[in-house]
């Protein structure tokens, strides 16, 4: 009975691991990435995998159980002192495979060659918790991960995009993927902001972020991944304006990023509903979003939530203060800052574009604040100088403004460095000593002494 309960939880855990390749509509590139993904996560090979797909097609969920009862294909069957070289052996270099693990007790004389079977062995490290999976787990200095949540909203957001449908708004009705970025509140669920956006760049996850800071204050703290998009020059600038402590998860660590990876697996039920739908535009595609956010998600009862509460309800309920900050703060730390180099004809190039800064500051470099929306006119900042406006350069029918006097060259009558060459050389040769000439000496009619 114990052996048979141990066989149905063995044939639970493939089927679990296989869950991904077994989703309904999956194409054969997304099959291949799910198989070296399984691969690379629990430590086998691919022809395993084929292996238990091929059994699972066949028998189903009895085609998964552990086959053979003898002592020879048996993880009990394998000496203690070999298992416990084994465990040395994959504690050393987490990244040895099972293969290698065997070769080397095979190369060291602990077992005879053939004799330890590789899926034998695998099944016993995972039972001793040393599988390919457990040393990632481990690798980060031994501490699991812990669920966590923060008492109060607003205290922690979280943020994340997730690839979306495909749409016809590309060029000539071409079909062009769109992608979804949403805000998350850590105590509460509650979905700040989420939108499709037609790019992949750092605009659309400052447009979702400035969204939500509009409607629900400034948090104090906002947990983002390592992806290009959250790693810029101008999160770090907004959140130092803001007041709002930034961090970055660690990387290859998608467990501290649970409860918004968990919101995205709800959202792949409103893609299979959306699906039939088939929305024609972006803003068609988001009207629908919207309507099934709050309908299916903000006001709907959340197990990890208090005596069930719906995220809305959690959210509106909490009895900690929003911190709002002034429209001129906000639309100010929005902006973009980028430095450039005035040319000698005192402008500065930008996009493409050419804008006049002005004939003082040619040479100098200029930090230049603009808006991604609207850069028909750019703010340029320089240290002890009042901020002022740079706009487009039109070229007319005269020429601009001459250039300053101080900056004009004079012209010399005579070259200055030659003349103090002249001088410093004529300097040296005065403080040289006269040399001795013995030409003369001992020559007739002279006396020497």
């Amino acid at each position: 009975m114990k052996d048979h309960k141990k066989a149905d939880e063995i044939a639970a855990e493939r089927v679990q691991m296989l869950a991904p390749i077994l989703t309904a509509g999956m194409d054969a590139g997304k099959i291949r990435e799910a198989k070296i993904q399984i691969c690379k996560q629990y430590g086998i090979s691919e022809r395993t995998v084929r292996r238990y797909l091929e059994q699972y097609r066949k028998q189903g969920f009895d085609g998964l159980r552990p086959k053979g009862k003898g002592a020879k294909n048996s993880p009990s069957a394998i000496p203690e002192n070999v298992m416990e070289q084994a465990v040395l052996l994959r504690r050393e270099v987490p990244s040895r495979s099972v293969s290698q693990i065997i070769r080397i007790l095979e190369w060291e004389s602990l077992v005879a060659p053939g004799q330890l079977k590789r899926s034998t062995l695998q099944e016993k490290l995972v039972a001793l918790g040393y599988s390919t999976r457990h040393m990632k787990m481990y690798a980060g200095g031994g501490i699991a991960a812990r669920r966590y949540q923060h008492r109060y909203r607003n205290q922690l957001w979280h943020s994340d995009i997730k690839y979306g449908p495909y749409l016809p708004i590309g060029p000539d009705g071409a079909t062009k993927q769109v992608f979804l970025v949403v805000f998350i509140d850590d105590a509460t669920r509650f979905v700040l902001h989420g939108q499709f956006y037609p790019t992949l760049d750092q605009v659309i996850i400052e447009d979702a972020f400035r969204q939500a800071i509009q409607k629900y204050a400034v948090p104090e703290t906002v947990f983002f991944d390592n992806g290009k998009q959250y790693r810029t020059r101008w999160m770090n600038r907004a959140c130092a304006k803001m007041g709002i402590r930034l961090l970055y998860a660690k990387p290859y660590s998608p467990e501290s990023k649970g409860k918004v990876e968990r919101f995205n697996r709800v959202v792949d039920s409103f893609l299979s509903e959306v699906a039939l739908e088939k929305p024609q535009t972006l803003d068609a595609l988001n009207t629908l979003f919207w309507v099934w956010l709050e309908e299916c998600y903000q006001h709907k009862p959340h197990s990890a939530l208090t005596n069930n509460m719906s995220p809305e309800t959690a959210y509106r309920s909490d009895s900690k203060a929003l911190k709002y900050i002034e429209h001129e703060v906000v639309a100010n730390t929005f902006l973009h800052c980028e430095d450039r180099k005035v040319d000698k004809a005192g402008c500065i190039s930008f996009e493409g574009r050419k804008y006049e800064v002005g004939v003082s500051f040619i040479g100098c470099k200029v930090e230049v604040i603009y808006d991604p929306a609207d850069t028909s006119e750019l703010t340029i900042e320089y240290p002890g100088h009042t901020p002022w406006q740079a706009r487009e350069l039109v070229i007319g029918d005269r020429t601009g403004p001459r250039r300053p006097e101080h900056l004009a060259p004079k012209k010399a009558e005579s070259s200055r460095l030659l003349q103090g060459a002249a001088k410093q050389h004529g300097e040296r040769r005065t403080r040289q000593l006269p040399a001795v000439s013995y030409r003369n000496v001992g020559k007739a009619g002279e006396k020497n002494v």
